[in-house]
């Protein structure tokens, strides 16, 4: 059986513990690799690695980084192919769309090959007598990634990509339930021309990230997950001395105006609320409709696009999605569904028990529509992470408004509409991260930041694009004065603007 180990020090290192995870192939239900569970102290040999790297990584010259990166980039493109196919085989999305999960991957790595821009610091000449004033941007040190299942290039990308550019070495701990392609990650950035040390890989499970948040040597630590981990995350990082981004969970609404153009309204809808099985943090799972016109004509459109999906293996190449990761998160999506129906939410369309033929132990699940949901109900309350369609009405865009400005999540938010006044207005007033205009996932541009709001994310800085440069850099200060002759008493007087 296949066994994927860790990747330390630019090179394939099994581990020590005794412990290992299961790798299935959610097509199947099947078992298919095995994954090292780390050790302390082989995350402390990976966080060595990383210290050994960083006094060369760390002083070579920005553009010589950015040669690496750009090396990297092409890289990735040349193995697009095989990376979205081992993503699939582990994960269960259809292949289509882990290539767009490489791809989302491979536009931070080229943002970041333009990084050398952006470390530029400020200079004031003449900010007192003979007094220079400049700043310089310089990387922490060594630092760290804990990334989930669900988009296991992407992810990673978004964080070591934009670190390691900015003259940081890295740590990376990936999902256990899909492990492969971080390591290949990490084997092509080795191939581009890093140093040995500079991208770390290491598995594992509540030890190695305990491990990783209290290490005296990683300096800032970046976290997407579940919500309730991710404040563990931030807690526990933070609490240790350590800068933390931690992104946590989210329930996405899209609000359906009167005027909207409602076939591509459903259209798109369908695509962010059951594409990848609904398992992305910026999925649309709540679909709210103003007045009860909208509602009917909206309910009835996305009843006959939902029931013509074609749920298949992820190698199929005319299924709309595959499986979920596991046959706990199965379970988990399918307890949502039953809640929701008891709780009193009109079940328009049941996927559970959904089964392929010769593919009756995946862990696939149907289509799901409700109608009628109220706020107050538990499954509207929670991230259910799963290819479930909640339809919650109102009567006015305020009260439509309220729904995601009001929610415990804020990743992001989408509005359909013709009326560019009112999307404004929406847009400038709503509550939440991030916000689409007619666009359905509104997940930011590599250049721009990605991050929301509430228990959505904890800390205070965005990942990728300028927000990700200053996430992991550090500012220095200088002030200068090279003066002629004896300086006599001014040598014991603050300098000041006078």
């Amino acid at each position: 059986m296949r066994h994927v180990h860790h990747y330390i020090a630019g090179k394939s290192v099994e581990g020590t513990s005794g412990r290992f995870g299961d790798i299935y192939n959610p097509n199947t239900g099947e078992v298919q690799a095995k994954v090292d569970l780390a050790t302390e102290g082989e995350v402390d040999k990976a966080v060595e690695a990383a210290k050994a790297a960083l006094p060369e990584w760390s002083t070579t010259n920005p553009q010589r980084r950015a040669r690496v990166l750009f090396k990297f980039k092409d890289l990735l493109e040349q193995n697009i192919d095989e990376l979205a196919e081992l993503l699939s085989s582990e994960h269960g999305k259809v292949v289509a769309d882990s290539k767009g999960d490489v791809q989302r991957g491979i536009d931070v790595v080229e943002f970041a090959c333009g990084i050398p821009h952006l470390q530029k610091g400020e200079y004031t000449e003449g900010a007192g007598p003979g007094i220079d004033v400049y700043s310089m941007r310089q990387p922490l040190g060594v630092v760290a990634g804990i990334t989930p299942f669900n988009f296991p290039a992407m992810i990673p990308c978004w964080m070591f990509a934009v670190a390691i550019a900015c003259g940081n070495t890295f740590v990376l701990k990936p999902s256990e339930k899909d492990p492969s392609v971080p390591v290949r990650l990490a084997e092509l950035f080795l191939e581009a021309g890093a140093p040995e040390g500079v991208l770390n890989v290491v598995h594992g499970d509540k030890t190695s990230v305990d491990a990783i948040l209290k290490h005296p040597d990683i300096k800032a630590v970046s976290f997407v997950g579940s919500s309730d981990i991710a404040q563990y995350v931030y807690a526990t990082g933070t609490a240790h001395g350590k800068r933390v981004q931690a992104m946590g969970g989210a329930k996405n609404h899209g609000i359906i105006m009167p005027d909207a153009n409602m076939e591509q309204a459903v259209k798109d809808i369908v695509g962010a609320a059951y594409g990848s099985a609904g398992e992305r943090c910026m999925a649309l799972p709540v679909a709210v409709t103003v007045g009860k016109k909208t509602g009917d004509e909206f309910v009835e459109r996305m009843l006959d696009s939902a029931s013509n999906l074609k749920v298949g293996i992820s190698t199929d190449k005319d299924a709309h999605y595959g499986p979920v990761v596991s046959a706990a998160h199965k379970a988990k999506v399918e307890d949502y569904i039953r809640m929701g129906a008891e709780e009193g939410a009109e079940l328009k369309l049941d996927g559970r028990g959904h089964t392929l033929q010769g593919y009756e132990n995946g862990f696939f699940v149907g289509p799901t529509l409700f109608d009628y949901v109220k706020p107050e109900m538990k499954s509207y309350k929670e991230e259910i992470f799963g290819p479930v369609l909640q339809v919650v009405r109102a009567e006015t865009l305020e009260e439509a408004a309220a729904l995601p400005s009001n929610h415990q999540y804020g990743n992001g938010v989408a509005i359909f509409t013709s009326n560019g006044r009112a999307a404004r207005e929406f847009a400038a007033q709503v509550n939440v991260g991030m916000v689409g205009i007619n666009v359905p996932i509104p997940v930011p541009v590599s250049y721009h930041t990605f991050g929301g709001w509430k228990r959505s994310a904890f800390g205070d800085t965005n990942q990728h694009g300028p927000e990700g440069v200053r996430f992991w850099t550090k500012i220095k200060t200088v002030t200068q004065r090279w003066p002629e002759g004896d300086i006599g008493d001014q040598a014991f007087i603050i300098p000041t603007m006078q």
